[in-house]
């Protein structure tokens, strides 16, 4: 199935953009008649009517639309992993509902994979950040910023999970089971060759995100300890520097004591040092806990995701 695309497109609470996301690529595909799509829509677990819709879609395009649909949400790593592993094509690319990924540039990444033998992935990402809140825009660099400089992975700044890969790059990432995902440290991770095409920020056609502020946050938390032991080597440097500064206020406090002799109790200072210590020990603790939490969740070996209903179409195949 060398001609076959496969789209995979993960759904949370998206029964307003569904339809007009598949319009908008059906639209594409005249532009690159010689490939045929796949549409692989997962049902991350919606609340809202987002199944409904894609088994009416299925019925509406049978040989085209297929869908996973989830007993429960298991986030958007979890129903790229299964998008991915149930993809058929010999190109697979993975799309945001929501159109801020562009079905436009398509078209422009087959070309660029076409006549670049050397590259396996055409990525996209994001130059502007127009339309999105400051504070989040900051905290989003920053984190490219702190991730460049702590992991040897390299992650784009303002790179998409929107990308064009070939199928033996997405064999690799079938490969790395790990249940603590973070797809962008993999798709760079595996290591393949991929060019970044830019464009500018897309708002949302319709509907609201469903990510909060402090859902990215622990998302780029979840990245950080994926890729880097870097934390694990601050709180020893922060603990050594507490121990070191503790013994050397000690030494000056006892020879000053018995130089000039202690004038006052003591204690305002001593409860201070205490809690500020044990502040520093916690969070030594909390780092050191983040990662053994990961690793319990790893040794588990729970499935990434459960399916509770899948289209027809991927019924009969198997």
């Amino acid at each position: 199935m060398s001609n076959l695309l496969s789209i995979v497109v993960p759904c949370y609470n998206e029964e307003q953009t569904i339809h007009t996301f598949y319009e908008e690529v059906l639209k594409v595909k005249q532009e690159i008649p010689q490939i045929n799509f796949e549409f692989i829509f997962i049902n991350d677990g919606s609340k809202d009517k987002t199944l409904t819709v894609l088994r009416e879609l299925e019925k509406k395009d049978p040989e085209q639309v297929k869908y996973l649909s989830f007993s429960r949400n298991f986030g958007k790593e979890a129903a790229l992993y299964a998008g991915l592993n149930y993809a058929k094509g010999e190109y697979i690319t993975v799309m945001d509902v929501d159109l801020q990924d562009p079905p436009s540039l398509l078209p422009k990444m087959f070309e660029l994979l076409e006549e670049n033998e050397d590259y396996d992935c055409i990525g996209t990402r994001r130059v502007t950040r127009e339309g999105e809140p400051k504070i989040r825009s900051f905290f989003a660099k920053s984190f490219y910023r702190v991730i460049n400089k702590i992991s040897d992975v390299n992650i784009v700044d303002g790179a998409r999970d929107f990308r064009l890969m070939k199928r033996p790059m997405v064999d690799a990432i079938l490969e790395l089971k790990e249940y603590n995902r973070f797809s962008k440290g993999l798709f760079s991770w595996v290591g393949f060759n991929t060019y970044y095409l830019e464009y500018e920020n897309i708002e949302r056609t319709e509907g609201d995100t469903s990510w909060s502020f402090w859902q990215l946050f622990k998302y780029s938390l979840d990245g950080i300890i994926a890729f880097s032991v870097f934390p694990l080597v601050l709180s020893a440097f922060v603990g050594l520097f507490s121990f070191i500064a503790a013994s050397a206020a000690l030494i000056f406090f006892f020879i000053r004591a018995a130089i000039y002799g202690d004038s006052t109790s003591g204690w305002p200072s001593m409860v201070c040092i205490i809690l500020a210590l044990g502040g520093l020990q916690l969070f030594c603790l909390g780092i050191v806990g983040q990662y053994l939490g990961k690793t319990f969740l790893e040794t588990k070996k729970r499935p990434i995701y459960i399916l509770k209903e899948k289209s027809e179409s991927i019924s009969k195949e198997q």
